[in-house]
């Protein structure tokens, strides 16, 4: 029996929480057993309303002990105004560091049936599968000093970009490893032309790719450059491996390639325990209407099952069926085009589809 913990979030969170948890029940109705418990607690917003902090150390302490966690979107702008210190993001960082994340995946790829929801053409989109690796504990986010202070009299923000020789080479060789399982290219994305923080990120990448990883392409691409390759030729990128701040930035730009945000999971490897969530935001201003997608959370717990659990054979039942739902033309707002055979449906109704899938594919 596996320990889940849950961090349903703020704004949409709960609802596409909801029907990520309904899909893995059915995974185990399938299986015919129970293979997991759940013990929920509150994080970003919601936490801060009730408790004044984003995180408690009972929530850090819940997060520990588990052998994965699930997580909502967080924040909103409800909260926007608050000290830096206790806005719903921070949350996050304390997760991620604490539970020794250190490398965030990313797949961005576009199912067949969405293709004319990317705003790209047909030809530049179709058929492209892009696993982006965001290193997640080092760099300007967790960089010191940092702040905001009165410097010779000028109110100054600063942040520091630091990266050491071990993060990179640990996030490098998730990385080289990543792509050995799939068409065997990576694209490490640096700006090595102008901070000195990625000259040392290129430099470690290439040794590592020459030591251990021949038999991987390696190609080195400046971050703007990166930018652009990616609307002019995206199906060129397999794994793309990136420092914190610019595989945030990429993640967000090749999403919407395939169509929506909503659509794309997130696994955070590295430590003992993996954390899985969508990369959308808590969308506040759709909460509780039953509009939000929930695939990109069905999707992370797919993730969860094959990265955490090695169980490729559920994690496959899982993503079969969302490619089943798309192909029968059922869209959440956020993908639907108006068209013959499509049909709009909300949160629930996306989740029940997918459920029925699993269980059809199974009889």
């Amino acid at each position: 029996m596996k320990k889940l913990c849950v961090f349903p979030g703020d704004g949409i969170g709960p609802e596409v929480m909801a029907e990520g948890l309904a899909v893995l029940k059915t995974i185990e109705q399938v299986a015919g057993k129970q293979m997991f418990t759940t013990e929920s607690a509150l994080l970003g917003g919601s936490s801060y309303d009730v408790h004044g902090v984003p995180m408690t150390d009972q929530a850090m302490a819940l997060a520990e002990s588990s052998d994965a966690v699930l997580l909502g979107a967080v924040g909103g702008p409800k909260w926007d105004a608050l000290p830096f210190a206790v806005r719903p993001e921070r949350a996050l960082l304390a997760l991620r560091k604490n539970l020794g994340l250190f490398a965030n995946i990313r797949p961005a790829m576009v199912y067949a049936p969405l293709i004319d929801a990317s705003p790209l053409r047909r030809e530049l989109v179709e058929g492209i599968d892009i696993m982006v690796l965001r290193e997640l504990t080092g760099g300007i986010y967790f960089g010191e000093p940092r702040g905001v202070s009165m410097i010779d009299g000028v109110e100054t923000g600063i942040n520091t970009e630091i990266y050491t020789r071990p993060e990179i080479e640990r996030a490098a060789r998730m990385a080289f490893e990543l792509a050995r399982k799939r068409r065997n290219h990576v694209t490490s994305v640096d700006k090595a032309n102008v901070l000195e923080s990625t000259e040392l990120w290129r430099k470690v990448v290439s040794e590592v790719h020459a030591k251990e990883f021949p038999d991987v392409t390696l190609v080195h691409m400046l971050v703007d450059n990166c930018a652009m390759q990616l609307i002019r030729w995206p199906k060129q990128f397999d794994v793309i491996v990136t420092t914190n701040l610019f595989g945030d930035i990429l993640t967000d730009e090749a999403s919407m390639i395939t169509g929506s945000i909503g659509m794309l999971p997130s696994a955070s490897l590295g430590g003992k325990v993996g954390m899985y969530e969508p990369i959308h935001g808590s969308a506040p201003d759709i909460a509780g209407k039953g509009l939000a997608n929930p695939l990109a959370t069905i999707l992370s717990v797919a993730m969860m099952l094959k990265y955490s659990f090695d169980m490729p054979g559920e994690a496959a039942l899982i993503d079969s069926a969302v490619e089943k739902v798309l192909t029968g033309g059922w869209r959440t707002a956020d993908i639907f085009r108006e068209g013959p055979g499509v049909t709009k449906v909300g949160t629930v109704e996306m989740g029940e589809k997918v459920r029925q899938a699993i269980l059809n594919s199974t009889r």
